[in-house]
């Protein structure tokens, strides 16, 4: 039997409406009674993880919390960090500079808030609800970084915000690899209005892997379900690799197997087949 079920959160978790069905629930629940790990697997902030830990209980049942893709990993009970990637104050400031100049908002996060300095957009906006995260909008972006940051968030309309990952990825990470040279980011868009600095090095499946290492188990214990390109390390990496019906072809064609979609509880056959 799997030991350890991953699940991204957004189009694998939640259906379109954003929630744990009360079938989907069931099922993980009676999985967790099992001795079955679950394992959240986002994108999000830590923060934006806590309405689902509590839903499923993860903190009585020993499950974990892997946000910022990959750059923070915490065991749900007593929020011990497992494992963490920062990035650089002077890395950020750099990222700073540079898009000051353009029509592009600049954000990060710190325990139950995002902040920036740049003016609130509705992308911002968006990225706080989905979350339920409050906004403050703060006198010095940089200034007001005393702690380590996880990862930066680039909000702008579609235009401007695929400019500004060429613009950034080709100055900060393909000019560096051409020169021999390790980029201090990954620069990557997660949405039409999104674009992700992180870290270098940080996806899921790396994470993972320190996960394994925590819990002295094998990959081929886990079982990882996702939609997502952010997914497709993970479902790669897993014992078995799982793909929602909703998800993107690319991710489908690197899985091992492809459920029911978000809105038909495809994790309920996850949990079925394989647990």
């Amino acid at each position: 039997m799997h030991k350890v079920l991953v699940l991204d959160i957004d189009g694998t978790l939640t259906n379109s409406s954003k929630m744990i069905t009360p079938k989907t629930r069931d099922a993980i629940m009676a999985a967790q009674s099992r001795g079955v790990k679950v394992v959240l697997a986002s994108g999000r902030p830590t923060r934006g993880l806590r309405r689902y830990e509590k839903e499923l209980d993860l903190e009585e049942n020993g499950g974990f919390l892997l946000s910022f893709n990959g750059a923070r990993l915490t065991k749900s009970c007593g929020d011990e960090l497992i494992y963490e990637r920062t990035l650089e104050k002077e890395d950020v400031a750099r990222i700073y500079d540079e898009v000051m100049d353009m029509n592009v908002g600049m954000i990060s996060y710190h325990k139950d808030y995002i902040f920036t300095d740049s003016p609130v957009d509705e992308y911002m906006r968006l990225e706080a609800r989905i979350n339920g995260m409050e906004i403050r909008n703060v006198p010095d972006f940089m200034e007001h970084i005393k702690f380590p940051v996880n990862k930066c968030l680039l909000t702008a309309p579609d235009d401007e915000a695929r400019y500004c990952m060429e613009y950034l990825s080709d100055k900060y990470v393909k000019a560096y690899e051409e020169a021999g040279k390790t980029p201090h980011y990954n620069i990557y868009r997660s949405e039409p209005f999104f674009v992700e600095v992180m870290p270098l090095n940080i996806d899921k499946a790396a994470t993972l892997e320190e996960l394994c290492k925590y819990m002295g188990i094998d990959r081929t214990d886990l079982v990882c379900c996702g939609d997502g390109y952010n997914d497709v390390s993970m479902i790669r990496y897993a014992g078995v690799g799982v793909a929602m019906a909703n998800a993107r072809d690319e991710v489908k064609a690197v899985a091992d197997f492809v459920t029911g979609s978000n809105d038909e509880d495809g994790i309920v056959t996850v949990i079925d087949k394989y647990f």
